[in-house]
C-alpha cells in the first residue's frame, strides 16, 4: 500500500485531506510542524510526502534533504499559497516532484499523487522545471473562461450565493463594478444549473444600436425592413432551453424594456415583421454596474421589469475587497496567457507581488488580466519583473500602505489579537487578514508571547 505523509499546520485542512486519501486506499500519516515531520520521516519510509511550503518552525523546502536522505525516490509535492509560487518552483529545482496551489480541489491533489506514483514505477526520481513545463503543455488545455473560486470571505459569500440560486429557475440580477467578472458569475450559475447542457447566450445591451435592437433580441423575417435579406433568429430563440445573459441591462431603451418585459411574462416572442408568436423557455440573468433602483426612481428604468429581473440579486465585490484572492487570479491569468501566447513564464518576482498588493486595481479583474497578459508577452525570463509593469502600477511601489488596514489606529500586538479573534483562532486566516505570511505571524506570536 502506498504510504503518504501530509505535513500541514492547518489541522482542519490536514485532517480533511487525510480522510479523503484514506478513502482512496492510501495509508496516511500526518505532521503539523517541521520537527514532527522529521521524526515521522526517521521512523517511516514514505512513497509520497505532501508538505506545505510554510510551517510554524521551518519551510517545507528544508525538509527535502531529510526526505531524500531516507528514501531517494520519495515524491515530494509542495502545497503552496498564492504568494509562494516562487518558493515552490525553487523546490522543484531541488528535486520536488511538483507543486499544487491552494485552494485546490481534492481531485487535483489525487491526480498529482497518481502521477508521482506512476513516475516512480517508471524509475523517475524527480522531474526538472523544464520537464514540469513540458508535462503541463502536453496536458489537455485548460478552459480559458473557467471560473476561479477565491478564498476570501467576500468570495466565499459570492460562491455560496451562486450555489444557492443556480439549481432554481429564478431570474438573477448581478451587480458589480466594471471588470469584476459579472459574466463569469453568470456563466458559473448556468453551468451549475439544470440548463447546463443548453445554450448560454451573452448579450452586451450597451453595444446594440437602438434601431436594430428588436431584431437582435427577437429576430426578423426576410423583407420586414430595409436590409432584412434573410430570416434571422434573435437572442431569445438562440437561448431557448438555456440561459440568456443580459449584460449592462441599464443601457436598454425604454421601448425595448417594454418588449423585454412582455417576452419574459408571456414566454413568447414575435419576430419583427411576423404575425406568428414563438414559445421560448429561457432563464434570464442580467448584470449592471449601476444602481437600477435609482434609475427606477428617476424613471430611466421600468420598475416592473426591475422586479422581474431582480428575483435574486448577487453583489460581485471589487478586487480591492478580495486582496486574499489577488494572486489566485494573477496565477490563473498567467496560465491563460502562457497558453494563448505559447510562453513558459513561471511566476512573479517578490517585488511584483508587493506592488500588486499595494495597487488599488480600479479596473478590477479585467485590468489584472490585461496587465498579466502584457507582462507575459514582454517577459524574456522565467519570472515577471517589475520593469514589465505599466507605469501606473509601478507607482504603487512608493505608496505607504498600512499592512493592517483592517485594524487602523491600534498597535501591532492589538492588531494581531484582533485578527485572531475575528478569525476564531485560525492562524492561517488571521495571517491573510493581516496581509502577512504565516511564518511572520508565528514569529510575532512568539515575540509577544501570545498562546492559543
Amino acid at each position: 500500500m502506498t504510504k503518504i505523509l501530509i505535513v500541514e499546520d492547518d489541522v482542519a485542512f490536514c485532517t480533511m485531506l487525510k480522510t479523503f486519501l484514506q478513502k482512496k486506499g492510501y495509508e496516511v500519516l500526518t505532521a503539523f510542524s517541521g520537527s514532527e515531520a522529521t521524526n515521522r520521516i526517521k521512523d517511516n519510509d514514505f512513497d509520497v510526502v505532501l508538505t506545505d511550503v510554510r510551517l510554524p518552525d521551518c519551510d517545507g523546502i528544508s525538509l527535502l534533504s531529510e526526505i531524500f536522505s531516507k528514501k531517494k525516490d520519495t515524491a515530494v509535492i509542495i502545497m503552496t499559497g498564492y504568494a509562494e509560487i516562487n518558493m515552490a518552483v525553487n523546490a522543484i529545482k531541488q528535486g520536488a516532484f511538483d507543486y499544487v496551489s491552494k485552494p485546490f480541489n481534492p481531485d487535483t491533489i489525487l491526480e498529482t499523487i497518481e502521477k508521482s506514483i506512476a513516475a516512480q514505477s517508471d524509475s523517475s526520481k524527480s522531474i526538472s522545471t523544464q520537464e514540469v513545463k513540458k508535462n503541463i503543455q502536453s496536458e489537455e488545455p485548460k478552459k480559458i473562461n473557467s471560473f476561479v473560486k477565491g478564498i476570501s470571505d467576500a468570495s466565499r459569500k459570492l460562491n455560496e450565493y451562486i450555489s444557492l440560486v443556480a439549481p432554481t429557475i429564478m431570474s438573477v440580477l448581478i451587480i458589480g463594478d466594471s471588470g469584476t467578472g459579472k459574466e463569469y458569475v453568470a456563466s458559473s450559475i448556468h453551468k451549475s444549473s439544470k440548463r447546463s447542457g443548453k445554450p448560454f447566450i451573452a448579450v452586451d445591451c450597451g453595444a446594440i444600436p437602438k434601431e436594430i435592437a428588436s431584431s437582435e433580441f427577437f429576430g426578423h423575417i426576410k423583407g420586414s425592413f430595409t436590409g432584412a435579406v434573410n430570416d434571422k433568429i434573435g437572442h431569445f430563440q438562440a437561448a431557448n432551453g438555456g440561459t440568456l445573459f443580459l449584460d449592462e441591462i441599464g443601457n436598454l431603451s425604454y421601448e425595448l424594456q417594454v418588449q423585454l418585459l412582455r417576452a419574459l411574462q408571456e414566454r413568447r416572442i414575435k419576430p419583427v415583421g411576423s404575425n406568428k408568436e414563438i414559445e421560448v423557455d429561457i432563464r434570464v440573468i442580467a448584470a449592471t454596474n449601476e444602481d437600477l433602483s435609482v434609475a427606477v426612481k428617476n424613471e430611466g428604468f421600468r420598475e416592473d421589469l426591475y422586479h422581474r429581473l431582480n428575483e435574486f440579486s448577487i453583489q460581485v465585490p471589487p478586487l480591492r475587497e478580495r486582496v486574499e484572492d489577488l494572486m489566485l487570479f494573477a496565477n490563473h491569468f498567467l496560465e491563460q496567457s502562457n497558453e494563448e501566447l505559447d510562453k513558459n513564464v513561471v511566476g512573479f518576482s517578490d517585488e511584483v507581488l508587493e506592488v500588486f498588493k499595494k495597487y488599488e486595481w480600479p479596473g478590477n479583474l479585467r485590468e489584472l488580466k490585461n496587465i498579466v497578459k502584457r507582462s507575459v508577452l514582454l517577459s524574456q525570463k522565467d519570472m515577471i519583473s517589475i520593469d514589465l509593469l505599466p507605469t501606473e502600477v509601478i507607482r504603487a511601489k512608493n505608496i505607504e500602505k498600512n499592512t493592517y488596514s483592517l485594524f487602523k489606529n491600534q498597535n501591532e500586538q492589538e492588531l494581531i489579537l484582533d485578527a485572531l479573534e475575528k478569525a476564531n483562532g485560525n492562524k492561517a486566516k488571521a495571517a491573510r487578514m493581516l496581509s502577512i505570511d504565516r511564518k511572520t505571524l508565528y514569529n510575532k506570536l512568539k515575540q509577544y508571547d501570545i498562546s492559543l
